[in-house]
């Protein structure tokens, strides 16, 4: 009687053969399908790269400097800008399978120092507002205060979401050649207002950014332009790395401080660096260009001019971790309302109030 039980219990699980390997034959590993580095045309030789697989579900990794990629390489997340001569390395995995081969592909624009490489200039040739370019801006929606305690709900184009309206949007391309970015109040206390983001469309890694914008200047109001790395996917905040171009709130500082004033600011894992700019007869409401110019191992913000730097920050001048050489970052335009900077609105607030974008550009260093 023993001997049968052993006898089906072998049976079943495939472990009395003579010569066995246990009887369970392990699934066959494939390669993962290589990447391809595909290009689209940006400005004066400058390309905008994209990394794909064919295997479903596979993560890329890829490298700038001749390295060959691996898993501790940078992920990638989007689409980014290519303006320097350089060479792209790329490989996938996926679970279960073997990583792919290598891909590389150099790159050798050429391109002089302060060239125009990419832009988004709002043009508008039509007759009525449009939707800023799709392929570059997508929305941060909803109002759930956005880690700053905002009192804003975000609508997206075309959006009819609770205190959006689709006939009203805010944000929108007008006939101006200009971006609007509009904060409204369409009842009492509920204030909406729109956050655009080029988030896995569009990113750069090093060069000079700039934008040309007029500020709106009333309680509550905080207009910002800036960055966050692609890499906030996988990370958390602030390790990903956040990069202020210009922040602004409330219209009261005249009153207050005797000036007008703007910010750049660093933010990185205890990271925190801003300073302000504040010459005498600075108004904010008044057209002004806000930039950054980005290179290794530096962050340095401009007003009106490149040559014009009134902050520098470096990992030597800044403690904590320096999380800007370690991959692209996306851009962010907005207008918040309310938050624990800039307090509430009140009722010398005006509604509608607007942040008015001229352009967005990218030069080489």
């Amino acid at each position: 009687m023993l001997s049968a039980i052993v006898l089906a219990v072998a049976l079943l699980c495939g472990c009395g053969g003579s010569g066995s390997s246990g009887g369970i034959t392990p699934p066959t590993q494939t390669q993962v399908a290589a990447p391809t580095i595909g290009t689209t045309a940006a400005q004066n030789g400058a390309v905008i790269v994209s990394l794909a697989s064919a295997t479903s579900g596979a993560t890329l990794y890829y490298t700038l400097d001749g390295s060959t990629p691996s898993t501790s390489s940078p992920q990638y997340l989007a689409p980014f800008l290519v303006a320097s001569n350089l060479t792209v390395k790329a490989m996938a995995t996926a679970s279960g399978d073997t990583p792919s081969s290598v891909m590389s592909q150099s790159f050798v624009p050429n391109i002089p120092s302060g060239t125009l490489v990419w832009s988004d200039e709002f043009s508008n040739s039509g007759i009525a507002n449009s939707q800023p370019n799709p392929a570059t801006w997508k929305y941060d929606t909803g109002n759930s205060g956005f880690g700053n305690n905002e009192l804003e709900n975000y609508c997206s184009w075309g959006s009819s979401a609770a205190s959006c309206n689709s006939a009203n949007p805010n944000a929108y391309v007008g006939t101006d050649g200009s971006l609007h970015i509009v904060a409204q109040q369409p009842s009492a206390g509920v204030y909406t207002s729109a956050r655009l983001k080029s988030q896995g469309l569009f990113s750069f890694q090093y060069g000079r950014i700039e934008a040309r914008m007029q500020l709106p200047e009333s309680q509550g109001m905080w207009p910002a332009f800036w960055l966050l790395g692609n890499s906030i996917v996988t990370l958390n905040w602030p390790a990903c790395g956040e990069l202020d171009v210009m922040e602004h709130i409330n219209g009261s500082n005249p009153a207050n401080e005797g000036f007008d004033w703007v910010q750049g600011s660093v933010h990185g894992t205890e990271l925190n660096g801003g300073i302000q700019y504040h010459p005498a007869g600075f108004s904010a409401t008044a057209w002004h260009t806000y930039g950054m110019t980005w290179t290794p191992g530096q962050i340095q913000y401009y007003v009106d001019s490149p040559a014009s730097v009134y902050a520098t920050f470096t990992p030597n001048t800044q403690a904590g971790t320096w999380p800007f050489d370690s991959g692209p970052e996306f851009v962010l335009l907005n207008l918040a309302v309310g938050g624990n900077w800039p307090g509430s609105p009140n009722a010398t607030t005006v509604f509608p109030s607007q942040m008015v974008v001229d352009y967005v550009r990218i030069y080489t260093n």
